[in-house]
């Protein structure tokens, strides 16, 4: 999920952001925002499909999304894991067990029908 931009080159930029050529404004409207997701994934080369918050940053909100943090949801949106704020508060073991667990679940639930 793109949110906030947290490095905009109008308020504090960073080394990395500047390495990385990511030089991204403030946003201030949803299109400005998608502008700003599209080329972070592009400049950055992510893989994964992004979500992008609303500028209201309601996502952001309800799920304390700033710096970053990881989730993982259960079929029907439950959160079963979040993680501590990252990126140093992040356990890549921990999220990997409940993936496992979701998944066996799902399968489980899957044979039994």
């Amino acid at each position: 999920m793109y949110i906030k931009e947290a490095h905009p080159v109008d308020l504090w930029q960073t080394a990395s952001n500047e390495r990385d050529n990511v030089l991204l404004h403030s946003p201030r409207t949803d299109a400005d925002r998608f502008e700003n997701a599209s080329q972070c994934v592009r400049k950055l080369g992510v893989r994964i499909p992004a979500l992008i918050d609303g500028i209201d940053d309601r996502t952001k909100q309800l799920y304390t999304g700033w710096p970053e943090r990881l989730y993982v949801l259960a079929p029907g949106g439950r959160i079963v894991y979040k993680s501590e704020a990252g990126p140093y508060g992040f356990s890549p073991k921990a999220m990997e067990l409940a993936l496992h667990r979701v998944l066996q679940r799902n399968m489980t639930a899957a044979n039994s029908n």
